[in-house]
């Protein structure tokens, strides 16, 4: 069973198997298992290369068949649907607008993101606002589908916004094939300067993945309670560093090295974090 990241929060139960120890670290963490190097290059080179050539690949991506058709498919449901929650109910649509705002592994869980992204985040108390995923808050507040309806997602700027942002990730997801972690380095690198607690870094699944790795943090601290996750960041790192482009920029190459560094399965005994 898969287990829903923003619903259990940070206080997941100790699972019994092997199988429920996966399924909630992949949950948390926003992954799978690890692959090996296959470019031949080392991480921050590949890096470098992604970065040069974003704009090119991107643009190729979006060209592709299934992407082109996945992106036409959302404008024709945004022109046509009448309203928010007309537009949420379509599985297509969703999905293209989850994944451009960083939510695409909630796709599974449509009930969910449709009252989230629906709810008013002008009132307090509002779904979006507590759910660990800090990206459901951001992303509601954008659209104001509540209050705005389909205003904001229709300007034509915002439309290609989303439709650009959805064949990006989706050519971040080909360079982990040959670079593991390459795709979550690009992810932070965009968005670390928007970090301001330990607390919105446990609850995104790229933050957490980045940050435990380059600090050399297990993923199973995840089954430690949510005082002992903060500490085991809190006394490693400084957030407020994040605000400095070069510091980002030196971390998310520390992340990539541990990434592949730790490409075979690790064995560290989480215990020795609270020695």
């Amino acid at each position: 069973m898969t287990i829903d990241a923003s619903i259990l929060g940070l206080y997941a139960p100790q699972p019994s198997t092997t199988d429920a120890t996966t399924s909630l670290l992949s949950a948390l963490y926003g992954t799978g298992t690890t692959s090996t190097p296959a470019s031949g290059l080392d991480p921050g080179t590949a890096l470098n290369n992604a970065l040069r050539t974003e704009a090119k690949s991107v643009a190729a991506i979006a060209r592709q068949p299934q992407t082109a058709r996945e992106i036409a498919a959302f404008r024709t449901a945004v022109a046509t649907a009448k309203t928010p929650a007309d537009l949420l109910s379509n599985p297509a649509a969703l999905k293209v607008l989850l994944t451009a705002n960083g939510l695409a592994d909630q796709a599974a869980y449509p009930a969910l993101a449709k009252k989230a992204l629906l709810s008013d985040t002008a009132k307090p108390g509002s779904l979006a606002s507590k759910l660990t995923n800090a990206q459901y808050l951001a992303t509601a507040k954008t659209f104001d589908f509540a209050n705005k309806g389909l205003a904001t997602l229709r300007n034509p700027a915002v439309l290609a916004s989303i439709t650009n942002g959805y064949a990006e990730v989706q050519w971040r997801k080909g360079l982990d094939a040959s670079t593991p972690g390459l795709s979550n380095a690009i992810d932070f690198r965009t968005r670390a300067s928007t970090i301001k607690t330990v607390d919105q870094v446990l609850g995104d699944p790229t933050f957490r993945e980045v940050v435990t790795t380059a600090l050399g943090i297990p993923k199973q601290i995840a089954f430690q309670s949510l005082t002992a996750q903060e500490q085991a960041i809190g006394t490693r790192l400084d957030i407020s560093k994040f605000k400095n482009p070069k510091f980002v920029d030196q971390f998310t190459r520390r992340y990539l090295a541990a990434a592949a560094a730790n490409a075979a399965p690790s064995s560290t005994d989480i215990t020795s974090l609270f020695a």
